[in-house]
């Protein structure tokens, strides 16, 4: 756990949220901002800063994340489609500094990013 981090607070049950998933490695919890219907955040239990320091010692954490998507997807109804997006760094939008991906969905997204 990063100690400033505000996504280890909230896997640690630090700050609430509202919780869709959970396991052993992965937390999804619902955007506070929502851009879509559908907006949900899912962040590995365990810190990594950004998709830029995904390696092969934790690439199963990223596994994780997105096997919770799959069933995040179905739990949600989001049979018709859906959208993955992380960002990463200052110029790719990222505003916190744990890698997480935004499942987005309950609507026709369109070719647009969002």
């Amino acid at each position: 756990m990063s100690t400033n981090c505000i996504f280890c607070k909230i896997a640690a049950g630090e700050i609430p949220s509202d919780k869709v998933y959970e396991d052993e490695y992965v937390l999804a919890f619902r955007d506070i901002s929502p851009q879509a219907p559908v907006h949900i955040l899912v962040i590995p239990k365990t810190h990594i800063a950004s998709a830029a320091e995904v390696s092969a010692e934790n690439a199963e954490l990223v596994a994780a994340c997105f096997a919770a998507i799959a069933k995040i997807a179905v739990a949600e109804g989001l049979g018709k489609g859906f959208r993955v997006i992380t960002n990463c760094g200052e110029e790719g939008g990222q505003t916190v500094h744990h890698l997480h991906f935004h499942l987005l969905g309950g609507r026709h997204l369109g070719a647009n990013l969002l």
